[in-house]
Order: structure tokens, then C-alpha cells, then sequence
């Protein structure tokens, strides 16, 4: 009769009577612990975990989100009439003092009027807010979109095609990522110089920096490694099919490679786009500071040193100018964050 219920027995039904449950079952009763308990005991601690967890996650979550809310908050404070220390406090969610109180007459955006009007006049007759904002678009899209193309075509090169030496060049420059950049700014600064892109204590060429620009057209080791290992997921097949209907590798990467990477050319030319656009060193060590060609975040910066316009040090219009600095990045990121974040996981192919 046993073997007949053995088996018609199903295998969860095996499983529920397997020596090893009725052997956990006797060493809980041994201690006087019943199954129904421990399992309860186990939902509990469950429980307490999920609740720790979502505490710490929510924690976390305050202390990204509230730095940038108070730099809102902060662009609509009064620090005309007041000390910037009575206003800007780290700790409130709204300043005691803002262009929103009742009898500021100045309008509530006054801050922001006062940015794109006539804060930079202090820092240079030449100089203003669109000016700056010009400046820092040509040198955030100019050598992404460039240097973006080069970066892929030497991607396409290493992953595609074979020549003596590939992998060893290829190291060797990914190893060069490990040298810090401030290790080698003095030599940049001086190889630059030479070159006459940098005339210190004068304008730079024309109205925009070359130093910001033509660097950049010669793309990224990074660029090229995270293309690189998208590559690798495409197969070789197509390429060898193109060579025999006599495309060569040109043609090969403009018509097949380009458009099949876009995904992992997009992604990475959105993360360069932030890098070029918050690029304050770069414009700090190798612009002048008289010239009219430094970026937003450095003048941003001379404003917070110099004051704003005819204020001494408004600190509300320099919080108003990094809100400005900011919205454009988190915007881009905000509408292609799944793009990114999908390319990034498709990089992680090997080869």
C-alpha cells in the first residue's frame, strides 16, 4: 500500500515528505518550535528587513534630491536686502527671505532677469549671459558629435578588424587611463601654449576656445572601449557578407556599423555631452580669465568671486545661473535614461 502512494505521489508531494523536511521538522520539535512559528518568525524578519531597507533607500533618495531642491529654492532668495546667511540656510525648504515675500517689488524672477541681463557686466564689457551659453554649447556639441564618430571608427577597428599589434595598442591605451589627469596638466599646459592656443592674458582665437574644442574631435579611449564591447555582440557575418559584394571597411562602417551602434553611440555621446558641458576645469586651466571665450560653469564661477552686475557677491544670481547650468543636463538624462542605461548593459558583452 506505501509503494502505491509513493508512486501516485506527485514530486512537490515527494518533496513535502523528503527526509530532509521530516528531519527539520523532529529538530524543531526538539526544541519546542513548531513549523507554523518558525515560518511566521521568518516573515517577520522579513519584514523588518524590507522596512530597514526602504528607511536607508528613502534616506539616500533625501539626500541626492534635497541639495538640488534647496539650489532651486536659493535661485528665488532676496539677498539684496538681507545677508546671504539669513537666506540661504542649508536646513530650510524655503529661504525666510525670497522674491515670493509680500512687498519685494523686484518680481519673482528677479534673479533670473538679473542673470541674463546684466550680471556679467562686471567681469567683461564683451560679456554676457548668452555669450557664455553660446560658448558652452559649441564646446559641448562640436567635439561630442565629432569626436564621438572618431571614437566608433576606432572602435569598429579594434573589434572588426584584424592587424597585427591590435590588442596590444588597444591596452596600451586603455592603460593610459590609469595616468591622473593632473599628473599631465602641466605638460598639456605648456604643449598648448606652444601651439598658440593659449595667449594668456589676452582673448583666445576668435570667440571660442581652441583648447575646448580641438581635443575633443579626436574622441575618447572610453568612448571607443564601451563601443567597442557592443561591437563584439554584432555578428561578423555581416561584415564578411558586404566584403564580398565588394563594400570596403568605409563603406562597411558607414552603412552597416554606424547605424547598428547607434544605440551604443547615442548613450555614449549623451555621457560626453554632460562631461563637456560641466567641463569648469578645462576652461579654468587652459581659457584666461580676461578672455570672452570661458564656459558657463567658469563664469558662474567669477561671478560667485567678483559679485553679480552692480551687487557685490549675489550669490541668488550665481544659485539662479547653476540652475540653468544644471536643467539641460538633467533633462537629456531624464529623456534617454533608458537608452543609456540598456547600452551600458549591452557593453558588458565579451569578446
Amino acid at each position: 500500500m506505501s509503494d502505491e502512494i509513493m508512486n501516485n505521489t506527485s514530486p512537490e508531494e515527494e518533496k513535502k515528505y523528503s527526509p530532509l523536511r521530516y528531519a527539520w521538522g523532529a529538530f524543531l520539535a526538539f526544541f519546542g518550535i513548531s513549523s507554523v512559528t518558525h515560518t511566521a518568525s521568518k516573515k517577520r524578519k522579513k519584514l523588518v528587513g524590507d522596512i530597514v531597507c526602504y528607511i536607508v533607500l528613502l534616506i539616500g533618495a533625501f539626500t541626492m534630491v534635497y541639495p538640488f531642491w534647496w539650489m532651486i529654492a536659493g535661485s528665488f532668495a532676496d539677498t539684496i536686502s538681507t545677508l546671504p546667511k539669513d537666506v540661504l540656510n542649508p536646513l530650510v525648504w524655503w529661504p525666510n527671505h525670497s522674491t515670493a515675500s509680500e512687498g519685494y517689488v523686484d518680481g519673482l524672477f528677479r534673479n533670473y532677469s538679473e542673470l541674463f541681463g546684466e550680471a556679467f557686466a562686471g567681469l567683461s564689457t564683451d560679456l554676457n549671459f548668452w555669450k557664455v551659453l553660446l560658448n558652452n554649447l559649441v564646446y559641448s556639441i562640436v567635439p561630442v558629435v565629432v569626436g564621438v564618430i572618431t571614437s566608433a571608427s576606432a572602435a569598429f577597428s579594434f573589434a572588426k578588424i584584424e592587424w597585427i599589434g591590435r590588442n596590444v595598442v588597444f591596452f596600451v591605451l586603455l592603460a593610459a587611463i590609469m595616468v591622473p589627469g593632473p599628473a599631465i596638466t602641466t605638460a598639456q599646459y605648456s604643449m598648448y601654449q606652444m601651439m598658440g592656443w593659449i595667449q594668456v592674458g589676452n582673448y583666445s582665437w576668435g570667440d571660442f576656445s581652441l583648447v575646448l574644442i580641438i581635443p575633443g574631435l579626436f574622441g575618447s579611449i572610453m568612448t571607443a572601449f564601451f563601443i567597442r564591447q557592443f561591437l563584439f555582440g554584432l555578428p561578423t557575418s555581416i561584415i564578411e557578407a558586404a566584403k564580398i559584394d565588394g563594400a570596403g571597411y568605409f563603406r562597411i562602417f558607414c552603412g552597416f556599423i554606424l547605424p547598428l551602434a547607434m544605440p551604443a553611440i547615442m548613450a555614449q555621446g549623451l555621457l560626453s555631452f554632460m562631461g563637456c558641458w560641466n567641463n569648469y576645469m578645462g576652461s579654468y586651466l587652459f581659457v584666461p580669465q580676461q578672455s570672452f571665450a570661458i564656459n558657463l560653469p567658469h563664469a558662474l564661477a567669477r561671478l560667485d568671486e567678483n559679485g553679480a552686475g552692480p551687487y557685490s557677491r549675489d550669490y541668488a544670481v550665481v544659485i539662479a545661473g547653476s540652475v540653468v547650468c544644471v536643467l539641460p543636463v538633467m533633462i537629456l538624462f531624464a529623456c534617454f535614461q533608458k537608452t543609456i542605461i540598456n547600452s551600458l548593459m549591452l557593453t558588458g558583452s565579451k569578446e
